[in-house]
């Protein structure tokens, strides 16, 4: 191996990369830049799915939405991510992500259910269109709030 002239420890000269990631881009074309970035933030993106499926799973019980007769859910809000083709985002008990979506059922309506729990209409769909980018903001944003309750959870239980 050829020495590494600023150590002058006989090793090979860095790679600038660690094991699994992307070795160091080269310059030659400008789109690596972007190439790595994109790489980056997939892995976090993996990195933070992975952390929020097991802190959830801690939640036991999960709590149960606010206003909401049969959805367990936390709302999570990542501020500037707001958009008027996406409703309230929650998180599920299975630690993903969802656009919780309540209304009225029609039909029970039209058969004159007069009971509010019947004509409740309420449906979590799974956001699976988000950007690496996205899902990487509500996943630490929902990973946050999840920690707050289990450290608020322990507090009961200790104190």
């Amino acid at each position: 191996m050829p020495d590494d002239p600023s150590t002058g420890s006989g090793q090979a000269p860095s790679t600038g990369s660690r094991p699994g990631e992307s070795p160091p881009v080269t310059g030659q074309d400008p789109l690596e830049y972007k190439i790595e970035a994109d790489e980056a933030l997939d892995r976090l993106a993996g990195r933070l799915r992975r952390l929020l499926h097991e802190a959830a799973a801690r939640l036991d019980p999960f709590p149960p939405f606010p206003g909401a007769f049969f959805t367990h859910g936390i709302e999570i809000e990542a501020p500037g991510l707001h958009s008027p083709e996406r409703g309230c985002v929650v998180l599920g008990p299975d630690g993903e992500l969802y656009e919780l979506e309540m209304g009225q059922d029609i039909a029970a309506l039209a058969l004159d259910q007069t009971d509010p729990v019947a004509l409740r209409e309420e449906r979590l769909k799974k956001l699976e269109e988000l950007h690496p980018r996205d899902y990487v903001q509500y996943a630490y944003a929902a990973l946050t709030r999840v920690v707050e309750l289990l450290l608020e959870r322990r507090g009961r239980t200790e104190g």
